[in-house]
Order: structure tokens, then C-alpha cells, then sequence
């Protein structure tokens, strides 16, 4: 079962699909006809600039698409994931491509990057692995079959000169039924006041060939001026009270007792992978099966 999703082709069918549409609620196969109309019609077609908040812009290549937060979320919600006011929105690519890119903003104050330098990737794996066990408990309760972390696909890397985050880890179904197991490949940038996470939602067979799209949105995301990471007071500005490894499964943050920021964090990464889980891909081949039909 592969955990990936068509979502250009999708988006663009949903336009046509959307007069042939008879309900407007969510099912067991995922968002309803009309959540995937709403999401082509808010679609923000790259070369442009978007605007993250009033924090940073991500300069959108040309080939790539950025659904808004509504109709994104909408999406989202209906695929059973849970939306906050962190979440941003999603960026598709306007290609037969199989990913997708689910962007957050985290007001988290000014993360401290100092035990970058002491990572023991090892350790951090555990934590990964720790963490989707204990979230399989909500996982069972929604319907939604457990997954386990298997290996790193790239071990946490920190650039201090830009202040950007990477780090991707397979997952699978724990019974192992999947033979192309999921993948979040996880981008972040820091500012002043938080950090923007860009997460790609791929599967083991592609995300090799999918990683220049994630990094091509991670360069192209910048904080505004007097946002930057450069630019913090620590006169006025508040710290967050974990550090950077916190933004690897929640090292840092358990470290400090702080349980529930380390299950928000690892709540983001394994609710992604619940997408492809959930049936999403049968309501995407449904709606790539009209995109065939005769003109």
C-alpha cells in the first residue's frame, strides 16, 4: 500500500469532478468532492510570492501550487488530522508528482540552537520510535492502524549559518503489510519568534527523487525583516523553553518534563503519515479515474 498522494492530477480534477458532486461530507475514503473543488478553485499557482502570516514569505517555484489555509485544512480535517491555528496551508505540485508539503508556523519564541552540536542521532531514533508507540494508543482509538519508525532516511542536520532544520524518518504499518512505507521528510526554519516547518508527505521508493522539492521550498522561505532569527532582543524577546532538538521527536522537550509539547510535536509527523493510512487513496483514484473519462 503505498502511502502517497496524486495531488496535482487530483486538484485538477476536482474543478471538472466538482459539477458531478452529490454530497459535501467526508467519508471512510477520505475529503468529499466538494473540499477537493474548494482546494483547485483557492489554488495559488507558482512563480508568486506567499505570505506565511505576518512572518515570512515562501517564494513559490514555478510548477508548484499553494492551497490556503481554509480549503487546506478542510482537506486536511476530512482525511482525519488535526488542524490548529499552526497550520499555514499545503503546497502541491502541479505535475504527476506523488507528494504533498503541509506548511506550519509555530509562535514557540526564539529557539536556541546550541545542542545542535551534541546531537547523538542514535538516541534521537529512540525517541522517534518511543514516541509513535505512545501515540499508536489515539491512533487504535481513531480507526487507524498503528505505525512504528524504522530507520533514519536522513539523520537531523542543522545549518547555523542559515538556520535551517532537516530530518526524515521511515515509518511503517507495525504489521508490516505496507511495501512502500511512508516517509515525512521535515524542513524547518527558525526566526525570531518561532520557526516555520515545511513537511513533505512522500513514500521510501520516491522520497530520493522528491527531496529537491523539499529543499527548493525550504530555500525559498525566508522571515520578513525584524522577524529573522538574527534579529532577536533578548532584552524583550521570549525563548522557547526547549531547545532544538525538541523539533527531532521531542528530545529536548521530554528532557524538560515537557511531555505535551514533545506529543505535539510527534503528533504533527505521525498524523501526516495517517493520510495515505486513512483510505485517502481511494477517494484520489475515484477522482483520477474521471480525469480519464472521455472528453
Amino acid at each position: 500500500m503505498r502511502l502517497i498522494i496524486a495531488v496535482a492530477c487530483l486538484l485538477f480534477t476536482a474543478v471538472s469532478s466538482a459539477t458531478d458532486a452529490t454530497s459535501s461530507e467526508p467519508t471512510a475514503a477520505g475529503p468529499s468532492d466538494s473540499a477537493w473543488a474548494a482546494a483547485a478553485a483557492a489554488l495559488e499557482r507558482g512563480p508568486r510570492a506567499v505570505k506565511l502570516r505576518d512572518q515570512a514569505t515562501l517564494n513559490l517555484p514555478e510548477g508548484y501550487g499553494f492551497v490556503p489555509r481554509e480549503p487546506a485544512a478542510e482537506l486536511m480535517t476530512q482525511m482525519g488530522n488535526t488542524i490548529d491555528d499552526r497550520f499555514v496551508g499545503l503546497v502541491l505540485p502541479l505535475s504527476p508528482d506523488q507528494w504533498f508539503v503541509a506548511i506550519e508556523y509555530e509562535p514557540s519564541g526564539y529557539i536556541e540552537d546550541s545542542d545542535a552540536r551534541d546531537w547523538d542521532a542514535d538516541a534521537m531514533l529512540e525517541q522517534l520510535k518511543e514516541g509513535t508507540e505512545a501515540a499508536n494508543a489515539h491512533r487504535t482509538e481513531m480507526g487507524i492502524p498503528a505505525i512504528e519508525v524504522t530507520r533514519w532516511i536522513e539523520p537531523p542536520n542543522y545549518d547555523a549559518t542559515t538556520h535551517e532544520l532537516i530530518w526524515s524518518a521511515e515509518s511503517r504499518l507495525k504489521d508490516a503489510s505496507d511495501d512502500d512505507p511512508g516517509v515525512n521528510y521535515n524542513t524547518y526554519v527558525l526566526g525570531r519568534e518561532g520557526f516555520v516547518s515545511l513537511n513533505l508527505v512522500t513514500s521510501a521508493a520516491t522520497v530520493d527523487a522528491d527531496k529537491p522539492a523539499a529543499k527548493a521550498l525550504l530555500m525559498g522561505t525566508h522571515f520578513n525583516d525584524g522577524k529573522r532569527y538574527e534579529d532577536f532582543d533578548s532584552s524583550t524577546d521570549s525563548v522557547a523553553a526547549f531547545g532544538l532538538a525538541a523539533l527531532v521527536g521531542g528530545v529536548a522537550a521530554k528532557k524538560l518534563g515537557l511531555l505535551a509539547v514533545a506529543g505535539a510535536f510527534f503528533a504533527k509527523f505521525a498524523k501526516l503519515i495517517a493520510i495515505g493510512v486513512a483510505g485517502a487513496g481511494a477517494a484520489i483514484g475515484k477522482l483520477w479515474k474521471r480525469d480519464k473519462r472521455p472528453a
